[in-house]
């Protein structure tokens, strides 16, 4: 076994991969980027120490939001970006030992024996890294509960860096995430207190979520119901793929009267439903559809593409020239966009210049898809959705937020939607919408029978609906409103958005289209038993047990 890793959905066998990753990252990126959690918990050590000791240690936040995101799958495959990341901890950990040694601080002396502090010598890293594999927690429900954490802090941190990115911060979550790091260390930690921390990680998946959300609408407005055009037009165009949009932002204003259009692919769609974006005459639309794709379609693009966060799939040598990367994202030999100094915005220019030399993207679709409807849009509909709750119109709201993925299983989602009876309305948000957002299935007395909410992190906006839902028709309890819970998961935003909503108390969530081979039986069994949480089956075994619909076959 050269590396070890089960942390997204599609783990090799349903287990781990163990040779190279299904994602695309070899034996090296993966066994770097295990040192790298493994430095960036020894950063949180210090950093705890230090701030009891009076230190601020700003930095140290943005250290370990920033390492966290950049192990989240298929965000970075650059081993010397990693590396330096690696050197920048150790850097890191230094300073703060010697601030700490300046004011006197009696260090505990078991840390300076510690496994997590590696040699500093750059070329032992490898080597050194398969000493700090998580399969050394040798207690199976340890390490399950363990990589539980680690994984919710993962997609805590892609979060966080968003709405740093737009001068928005929580230092309860950076304090969390330090906490938390720090107790994947310890040796004799019980299951209990995992079981606690992982739930207090849902608490804060909330808080982060709710912080994003603020920041973007802060920012950007408030999303609209938005009619998005899928077709092209018949300039040169650059495509943004991702998640940030302070990087839609900027790239929007710096192409503004150069002669190329800007699209969104994935997980970007939910840009143009922003009131702030509308007015660029150049944004005119998304290409493609969900992450997995991107072969295909980054090809038939023609233009050059901008990869601004995870969801970066190795790409193949005839576009790989027009793939750019920026912020935690980056693969080895693929130009590399710095980030933002003093003040002032990334440059895009050099993109901007590509884009202008290569031909118009091929079309490979037309139409428009509708959008927009994040919690503010949906509750500003909330007399007409109770109204149709209450004459039976609305019998069911279904939840199918989450990833999409290359799993041929994954069709179920499609099935699955298409079968739902006319009386029911999807609740969606993040890229598992492309399995069924381009459906034609009609409304309910004017009210889609999709509806949208944006990005994966806009779940959040779904919770905040179930909520009000809750005080509308005066229940006790979330679990009372006529909302079932079918979501697909791949990575770790996927894992905060799911603790996030057993913190919230919902229960029954369907989960697929497997479990997470990070989760042991005995885990498992806890999330069974306390939020009767399940896996898929059938889609008419499912569509029969979560909502009482039964298929009749001609």
């Amino acid at each position: 076994m050269s590396m070890f890793c089960y942390q997204c959905q599609e783990a090799a066998k349903g287990t781990g991969c163990t040779k190279v990753g299904v994602c695309g990252k070899t034996e090296e990126v993966a066994n770097l980027q295990d040192l790298l959690i493994y430095v960036t918990k020894g950063v949180s050590i210090y950093t705890q120490i230090g701030r009891q000791n009076g230190l601020e240690l700003k930095n140290s936040d943005k250290y370990v939001f920033e390492s966290l995101f950049i192990t989240i799958t298929n965000a970075n495959f650059d081993e010397s970006k990693i590396t330096l990341k690696i050197s920048e901890g150790l850097k890191l950990r230094d300073s703060i030992k010697s601030e700490l040694l300046k004011k006197g601080v009696d260090i505990p002396a078991n840390l300076h024996d510690s496994a997590l502090w590696v040699p500093k010598n750059e070329h032992s890293y490898v080597a050194k890294s398969l000493l700090v594999s998580i399969l050394n927690t040798e207690d199976e429900d340890i390490r399950s509960l363990k990589e539980l954490l680690v994984y919710g802090l993962k997609g805590m941190a892609a979060y966080a860096e968003h709405a740093f990115n737009l001068g928005f911060e929580n230092n309860a979550v950076f304090d969390f995430m330090h906490k938390a790091l720090v107790a994947t260390t310890s040796n004799d930690i019980s299951s209990d207190e995992l079981v606690a921390l992982v739930m207090e990680c849902g608490k804060y998946g909330v808080d982060v979520m709710a912080l994003l959300d603020k920041a973007n609408t802060e920012s950007y407005g408030y999303p609209e119901i938005t009619k998005v055009n899928i077709g092209v037009q018949n300039r040169p165009g650059i495509l943004i793929s991702g998640h940030d949009l302070k990087d839609m932002e900027e790239l929007l204003k710096q192409t503004e009267g150069t002669g190329v259009d800007v699209y969104t692919h994935s997980e970007m769609l939910p840009a143009h439903y922003y009131p702030a974006f509308k007015k660029y005459k150049h944004f005119v639309g998304n290409y493609g559809n969900a992450w997995w794709k991107q072969k295909e379609e980054f090809e038939s693009f023609n233009g050059p593409v901008l990869l601004t966060t995870n969801c970066l799939v190795p790409p193949k040598e005839s576009y790989k020239n027009r793939v750019y990367t920026t912020g935690a994202a980056g693969f080895s030999g693929v130009k590399h966009i710095a980030d933002r100094t003093d003040g002032k915005p990334k440059d895009f220019s050099a993109i901007i210049e590509h884009a202008k030399k290569c031909e118009p993207p091929t079309e490979i679709e037309k139409g428009e898809i509708v959008g927009g409807f994040a919690h503010n849009q949906v509750l500003q509909l909330a007399d007409k959705v109770v109204g149709a709750v209450k004459t039976g119109a609305i019998k069911k709201f279904i939840v199918m937020a989450g990833c999409d993925g290359r799993m041929k299983g994954r069709e179920y989602y499609t099935e699955f939607a298409s079968k739902l009876p006319q009386d029911s309305v999807i609740l969606t948000a993040g890229c598992a919408k492309y399995r069924y957002n381009k459906l034609q299935l009609g409304d309910i007395g004017g009210i889609p029978r999709v509806l949208d909410a944006g990005q994966c992190n806009d779940s959040y906006s779904l919770a905040v609906i179930a909520l009000k839902l809750k005080e509308v028709f005066q229940l006790n309890d979330i679990n009372e409103l006529p909302i079932v819970y079918n979501i697909a998961w791949y990575e770790q935003k996927a894992v905060i958005v799911l603790l996030a909503l057993l913190y919230l108390g919902v229960k029954k969530i369907h989960l697929g289209p497997t479990l997470p081979a990070f989760l042991s039986p005995n885990v498992a069994k806890v999330l069974v038993d306390n939020f009767s949480i399940g896996s898929i089956a059938t889609v008419d075994e499912d569509l029969k047990e979560m909502i009482g619909h039964e298929i009749v076959n001609a």
